[in-house]
């Protein structure tokens, strides 16, 4: 870790779902010698992608987990954050890109610009991190390079350039044609690791130079040297031209391309060289923290390792020895014994261990200066939290957490999954921020919330994996609502006579409909009908009895209650008996007030491909849903609508049938509405079923 600090990068790969980040980030590390045989990321050979290890990871051939891992190459230091294509884990790559100065984006070239390379590209835009593109998978049936980088353009508005040509495509695919050496390179040996440079083919010389004055057109404009070069008719220099590229990229005014196929071992080395030729090192990047005593504002920090302390936590996991908590830090030197502040809780850290990762193994360092990213063993910390100097108050801008779009209700065997399932939960919760639970309030059901199926089905795995809590997953019931629509007369005597004091209380008046209140109480008692002691007796019955409604034992809301009149004995009136009298009185008048099922509906907003369009809003129609509108965006529709809770459930998965995987949506409450006839003819069914189970 006594690297120059210019020679260090911090880069992230991402790309759609199956666009091979593992598959390259395995050859990574097999080039710059971090591992000495490469794995399949299926795993046939029973070992599995070296940065998926989690067994999870190995079963199902996706990657979960951002893993963390560095290698040396050609004098430069890169640490390497591999991250999740797929919508579930977004989260993975939010928090990467936080932390991160460069990135991968990884493009298919049969597939191009997808649903998720959209989603990526927009996080990375969100994070201000410039990035180099490699369009992987150029041996595929069907590969276009050229395609896709003019879906660069077209699809994501980047100002994409190729450095290379392919020799050949799909089967025929041999190696690449540099445009800023103008040489040809060939990978060879098993495993492509020897480079064999050789002279550009003739029947490609001619693009090659036509494709150069483009590359060097569009780089013109961050180099004035390079521009007087071009007008003088000199022969370009490639330092002069790779320096020109690499001020572009940190303006994040242009995209170098690079092509190749990982699986098949070529263009990875050339991609390695771009890495430290165009991405910044930390001290190219402006990082910001906010002051907390000075009204938040922006503090641009030096990068230096003399400078106070300033880190930040950006993901956690649970290791065998204990909570290990991944940290970069921007500002200052993190070493063993350092007594540093959590900001978010203002108490002070004792740093115990200091590792750095490759992937599920360690080594143990003395520190980690600033600009580098490394991992603290036994810090009680939350996901995003800033660790400081102490007498700072700096924190740093947390990340994105998108909101959950989907639940399920988990119920655990026996009383040993339960303890266990609690214990996982506080644990998940606290390492993935769109991983919420709750328990709700309505039907006692543990309700956990994520950002789709697989994302649950994955938790709910690990529940049982990792701590033996065996659970039941059912659809959560629906939050349904009772209420009135007509105006409805009550008027009750509460009479009781036992020995002893007797109970007597006579309440007069109506219900009727509420449009924006859960339940309004009004007195229009004159002359003391009812003492006045014993008026918030009344109202106290009254709301007792909107915990479980009449009809269907829903909670109800949007009732007004209005007592008018009423009676008192000198002796036998009490709290109690106007209470009791406020809930005949309440049952009396609902039975007359025509009450109806509420349910819960969602604003539902769905971002498709325009092609899929209709089928997207006939799925919508079918959920007895509600088209509000669509707009176009680009290539993309986003479809509005409101649709009731109840249909949603498994939503996610025919949407993504539908579409090729290609859409996603997002759900949030909206309002709540009557349900139909035969919807509630339904409930009430279905209730009752439930009652006799019970019984």
């Amino acid at each position: 870790m006594k690297k120059d600090i210019d020679k260090v990068r911090n880069i992230g790969i991402s790309a759609h779902i199956d666009s091979g980040k593992t598959t390259l980030t395995e050859r990574i590390l097999f080039y710059t010698q971090r591992i000495h045989a490469i794995h399949d990321v299926k795993g046939k050979d029973g070992v599995g992608a070296t940065m998926d290890s989690m067994e999870l990871e190995k079963e199902r051939g996706i990657t979960i987990a951002s893993a963390a891992t560095y290698c040396e190459w050609k004098g430069h230091e890169i640490n390497i954050i591999d991250t999740p294509g797929h919508v579930d884990f977004t989260i993975e790559v939010e928090r990467s890109l936080r932390v991160l100065d460069g990135g991968i984006l990884v493009l298919c070239s049969v597939g191009g610009v997808q649903s998720q390379s959209i989603t990526v590209d927009q996080q990375m835009k969100r994070y201000k991190v410039p990035s180099i593109a490699f369009i992987n998978k150029c041996d595929r049936s069907g590969a276009n390079p050229f395609r896709v980088v003019d879906q660069l353009r077209d699809k994501l508005g980047h100002n994409a350039v190729a450095l290379q040509i392919p020799i050949g495509l799909e089967a025929d695919f041999e190696g690449v044609v540099d445009l800023v050496a103008m040489q040809a390179v060939y990978f060879d040996g098993d495993n492509g690791e020897n480079l064999r440079i050789e002279a550009i083919p003739a029947n490609l010389r001619e693009e090659a130079q036509q494709r150069r004055e483009e590359l060097i057109d569009a780089a013109t404009m961050f180099s004035d040297e390079l521009t007087e070069a071009v007008l003088e008719e000199k022969n370009i220099d490639h330092e002069l031209l790779i320096s020109a590229l690499r001020s572009g990229v940190l303006a994040r005014e242009i995209t170098p391309v690079m092509m190749g196929s990982a699986y098949k071992n070529k263009g990875v080395q050339l991609l390695l060289d771009g890495v430290n030729h165009y991405l910044p090192c930390p001290q190219e990047v402006e990082n910001v923290a906010l002051d907390t005593e000075n009204d938040e504002a922006p503090v641009i920090l030096t990068g230096q390792n003399d400078a106070p302390l300033v880190a930040l936590a950006f993901k956690l996991e649970d290791g065998q020895y204990g909570q290990l908590t991944y940290i970069r830090v921007y500002q200052g030197r993190l070493a063993k014994g350092d007594t540093v502040v959590n900001v978010r809780t203002g108490k002070k850290v004792k740093i115990g261990r200091v590792v750095r990762m490759h992937a599920d193994q360690m080594e143990d360092i003395e520190a980690i200066p600033a600009g580098y990213i490394g991992a603290l063993f036994g810090i009680d910390c939350a996901s995003g939290d800033t660790f400081v100097a102490p007498g700072l108050d700096l924190t740093m801008t947390s990340m994105f957490v998108p909101e959950p779009v989907i639940s399920l209700a988990v119920k655990p065997l026996d009383h040993k999954a339960e303890i266990n399932m609690s214990k996982a939960l506080n644990r998940f919760t606290k390492e993935d921020p769109t991983f919420k639970t709750h328990v709700s309030e309505e039907t006692g059901d543990t309700i956990i919330s994520g950002m789709g199926e697989l994302h649950l089905e994955v938790y709910i795995e690990r529940m049982k994996r990792e701590y033996s809590a065996v659970v039941e997953t059912g659809q959560p019931r629906v939050a349904y609502r009772e209420t009135i629509t007509a105006q409805a007369e009550f008027d009750y005597i509460h009479k009781k006579q036992t020995g002893g004091a007797g109970q007597y209380g006579r309440v007069a008046g109506y219900l009727e409909p509420l449009a924006d209140d859960e339940f309004v109480f009004e007195s229009r008692i004159v002359g003391g009908a009812i003492p006045t002691q014993f008026i918030p007796s009344c109202e106290k019955g009254f709301r007792l009895c909107l915990a479980k409604g009449p009809k269907m034992a829903f909670p109800v809301t949007g009732v007004k209650a209005v007592i008018t009149d009423g009676a008192s004995h000198a002796v036998d009136s009490s709290d109690k008996a106007f209470q009791a009298a406020a809930r005949g009185a309440f049952l009396q008048a609902y039975a007359k007030a025509k009450a109806v099922i509420q349910e819960p509906i969602m604003k539902v907003a769905v971002e498709t491909p325009t092609e899929f369009q209709g089928a997207v809003m006939g799925s919508l129609n079918q959920r007895r849903g509600m088209i509000v509108g669509s707009q176009d965006e680009g290539v993309m529709t986003v479809i509005e609508s409101q649709v009731p809770l109840a249909e949603m459930f498994g939503y996610a998965t025919v949407l993504r049938s539908l579409t090729q995987g290609k859409a996603q949506f997002t759900m949030e409450f909206a309002t709540y509405r009557q349900v139909p006839q035969s919807v509630a003819e339904e409930i009430a069914k279905k209730r009752s079923e439930d009652k006799k189970k019970v019984a």
